[in-house]
């Protein structure tokens, strides 16, 4: 007898893409992200021009996911949104429409963490990726987040450390804006960096918990660093572009290795997933595959498709949600602010 089929939608609009995904039984049938160009002139994500362009693309998206699934909307179960954390603008156009979708359907709703939706991605069913064993370290890492996070079981979570005031994938961002690159800066830096000497410029690190982070004053230091050697160069940045980038991705990366290398000592848990928009670094990816054989880690790295914000992680929380009967009413309010364990 062939297992019965579920069709999960998936919708993501935390921050300015907006995603449709379908599932069936975990696996991806179509992953369709609308990015929004607008934000690049600002040098930032701007939230209320993110929420107008949800708006317009919501619907296009969702179709053209049901589309490339080649189902039609009546074969759906039930519907997954972006419950939070997020931009409240963005989070409410992903809301509504998957409350009104599921309403005219007659389709059950499931709310999901954006965060534990990154991590969850893991389990989107895949031949090109492995799906972790419980217990398990998740090194979350994105534009908005840095933590480590101990995952027991699907939706049991527990954040071990996480940083005291700017996210990584921040880090890298404002890195780029010190030297003038555009927005968003970090893939910028990572293609630099492969012509850099990582060991060009020392930056110091932060000294903050075993398992804390802490950007700021790294931040403030690589800004120092460029006004001086502006100063005494104007071509400065110019003629040291690529080991700049090498140094300061290098310093990064060290910082977060440092820290997983803690956790792995304190919890004895030796299998390490990376997750979020940062864990698409070729650094960071290169030496957690390094950990493998050094450290005797085993690692866990998602496919690129599956790390910036998407709607097929949406999805797989939501088809693990529908196996255990976890749905939620229509008068589900959307969170701006939410933690990976709650």
């Amino acid at each position: 007898m062939s297992k019965k089929s579920i069709y999960i939608l998936g919708i993501e609009s935390s921050c300015d893409d907006t995603s449709a995904a379908v599932l069936c039984n975990g696996k991806v049938l179509s992953n369709v992200v609308a990015n929004q160009e607008i934000h690049a002139a600002y040098g930032g994500v701007v939230p209320e021009l993110a929420s107008r362009a949800h708006q317009q693309n919501i619907i296009p998206v969702v179709q053209q996911a049901i589309q490339r699934a080649n189902i039609d909307k009546n074969q759906l179960k039930a519907i997954a949104f972006t419950q939070g954390p997020g931009l409240m603008g963005s989070l409410l156009v992903g809301a509504s429409f998957a409350k009104s979708f599921s309403l005219g359907l007659g389709i059950p709703l499931i709310g999901i963490n954006h965060m534990q939706a990154h991590i969850l991605a893991h389990f989107i069913d895949d031949e090109n990726q492995q799906k972790p064993p419980f217990p398990f370290l998740c090194l979350t890492i994105s534009g908005g987040h840095t933590q480590i996070v101990k995952v027991t079981d699907y939706f049991s979570m527990e954040v071990l450390g996480e940083t005291l005031d700017d996210a990584v994938g921040e880090a890298f961002d404002k890195s780029g804006k010190i030297l003038g690159l555009d927005y968003p800066a970090g893939p910028l830096i990572d293609k630099y960096a492969q012509l850099g000497n990582p060991k060009a410029y020392q930056f110091t690190k932060p000294r903050v918990g075993k398992l804390e982070f802490s950007f700021s004053g790294l931040k403030t230091g690589i800004l120092r660093f460029i006004q001086k050697g502006v100063a005494e160069n104007p071509d400065f940045i110019k003629e040291n572009l690529h080991d700049i980038c090498a140094s300061i991705q290098e310093t990064i990366v060290q910082i977060l290795m440092d820290k997983l290398k803690n956790a792995v000592k304190e919890t004895n848990i030796r299998h390490i997933a990376i997750a979020g928009g940062v864990s698409a670094n070729s650094e960071i990816r290169k030496v957690l595959k390094q950990a493998e054989k050094n450290l005797g880690w085993k690692t866990y790295i998602p496919k690129f498709e599956y790390t910036t914000d998407n709607a097929a992680m949406i999805a797989v929380a939501g088809y693990l949600s529908y196996q255990k009967g976890v749905f939620s009413s229509v008068a589900v309010t959307s969170s701006a602010r939410m933690k990976v364990d709650e």
